[in-house]
């Protein structure tokens, strides 16, 4: 019998009440709404249920039960304190569509929590709308664009991105109808700023980037690139996603940025993977304020007392417009305001810190383990890239293989294969939140694993051995993806 399919557990007559869904009054129904057939669910006890769903949760690698390295994710524990709060009645229980005068608390953390990114990040207002980092990009470009055309820069089209850069990078640029020029990586993990002088022009509508990299290191010459892509007539949009790294100890608007979108979903403890939801507010400068997404929380001193009221079109006319239903996901923007207030501004400073100390401690443990450093001559950020290219030539083991034996070793896998220009790479980021017992036990399951793929590599191929699932076929599945059940002919 299959652990993952409760159907296969069905049993005609057996219910389990306190999950069944209550029977409406049939009053309330008219004919025309009502099913004409009994659907299909399974027919299972309670116990059942719980045990069903208990043990397939006991199968999944999470962050609540397994170190989850994943690079430039920030796969880091959120505080369940942060999930309570944003639960309240008070909050849970307010409806979008309620006047603003029932809703004062909520829309007093939303400012609380604009003011507190503006700190962060060294910008001049915030939007919380977006409802994801991709969708934060979005509105990043779509700024520039916008800037441009308000100034008749029709002709500004070109987004230079970094061969680094995240792939939503270029997909979000020329989605917005820009045309993207890619710009070369230096040998040692910086821009190749003289490529970058030559590949702005007339046609420079912004640069795309993150600083750390994605190749784990800080962007030494920011401020020169700043200037060129400036003096240029550019702006300078940040890909938030490796925020974590800094907080507290440099700002994207005092590097030179005019738009950053920021993965609150990520840096700023809620939750993440799985889908869904994130929150990719975006905070801008000085240039972009007229077009920032709508709406926007803003603060009135009205008779000695501060009313809260959104920004709509009527208040900003050069808006890019509104990108959700009513102001972005709540729940995600209330969990992040309870983490900012619970560590506080000597907090953010400490995240960064820890992350940027277990990044480095993991990196001079596997490379004095013998495991190759993609920039050796440079300090990790909050992550950094080893390279499996020898293995993959002389043991004919890579780095995914090397992925899928961590599983056997209780360790999810860093990402893999990204940045694509680094051959057979895993990009780590062990994030603040973990201790050093468990960087060492990470540490040693990659020298065995090592030791292992020495003594017989071919046996690797064939890893994860004591997994639910043994190793999938990632094309058919991608592919050939099937999800839907049916019952055996008869029943």
């Amino acid at each position: 019998m299959s652990e993952a399919l409760i159907f296969e557990k069905s049993r005609s007559g057996r219910r389990a009440f306190a999950q069944a869904p209550q029977e409406p009054a049939a009053s309330k129904i008219t004919n025309r709404f009502a099913r004409a057939n009994v659907p299909l669910l399974p027919e299972v006890s309670e116990l059942q249920v719980v045990r069903h769903f208990t043990r397939l949760s006991q199968q999944n690698f999470s962050i609540d039960t397994h170190f989850y390295p994943l690079g430039s994710c920030t796969m880091k524990y959120n505080p369940r304190a942060c999930n309570a709060l944003a639960l309240l009645p008070g909050l849970m229980n307010r409806h979008p569509l309620g006047p603003v005068s029932h809703g004062q608390g909520f829309m007093a953390c939303m400012f609380e929590l604009q003011e507190m990114l503006k700190g962060v990040t060294g910008m001049q207002e915030v939007s919380l709308t977006p409802m994801a980092g991709a969708q934060g990009e979005l509105a990043g470009v779509a700024m520039i664009r916008a800037y441009h055309l308000a100034r008749g820069d029709d002709h500004r089209i070109e987004i230079i991105v970094p061969d680094a850069a995240h792939g939503t990078n270029p997909a979000t640029a020329t989605m917005c109808g820009c045309v993207v020029r890619e710009l070369p990586t230096g040998a040692d993990g910086d821009i190749d700023v003289e490529a970058l002088r030559n590949a702005v022009g007339p046609n420079t509508a912004g640069i795309m980037l993150t600083n750390p990299s994605t190749l784990g290191v800080f962007e030494r010459n920011i401020m020169d690139v700043a200037k060129i892509v400036h003096d240029a007539g550019g702006l300078l949009y940040y890909d938030g996603a490796n925020l974590n790294a800094i907080l507290g100890k440099v700002r994207p608007g005092d590097m030179g940025f005019d738009v950053i979108h920021m993965n609150l979903h990520k840096t700023f403890s809620t939750p993440h993977g799985g889908g869904g939801p994130g929150s990719g507010a975006v905070g801008v400068g000085e240039r972009l304020l007229p077009f920032m997404p709508i709406p926007v929380v803003s603060a009135k001193e009205t008779e000695g007392a501060t009313q809260y009221v959104w920004l709509t079109k009527k208040d900003l006319p050069q808006s890019i417009g509104q990108l959700s239903g009513f102001m972005g996901n709540s729940g995600v923007l209330l969990r992040a305001y309870v983490y900012m207030r619970m560590v506080g501004r000597d907090g953010m400073r400490r995240i960064a810190e820890y992350a940027t100390l277990n990044a480095n401690y993991l990196q001079v443990r596997l490379q004095a383990a013998g495991f190759e450093l993609a920039y050796p001559k440079r300090r990790a950020s909050h992550e950094f890239i080893i390279t499996m290219k020898s293995q993959a030539k002389t043991l004919n083991v890579s780095a995914m293989d090397i992925a899928k034996a961590l599983l056997d070793k209780g360790y999810h896998a860093p990402t893999t294969y990204f940045p694509l220009l680094v051959p057979e790479c895993l990009l780590i980021e062990p994030t603040e939140t973990e201790s050093k017992q468990t960087l060492d036990g990470f540490i040693d399951a990659m020298i065995a694993i090592a030791s292992e793929s020495e003594a017989d590599g071919e046996r690797q191929k064939g890893a994860p051995y004591n997994m639910p699932v043994r190793r999938l076929d990632d094309v058919k599945a991608a592919r050939q993806l099937d999800l839907a059940w049916q019952p055996p002919v008869g029943n």
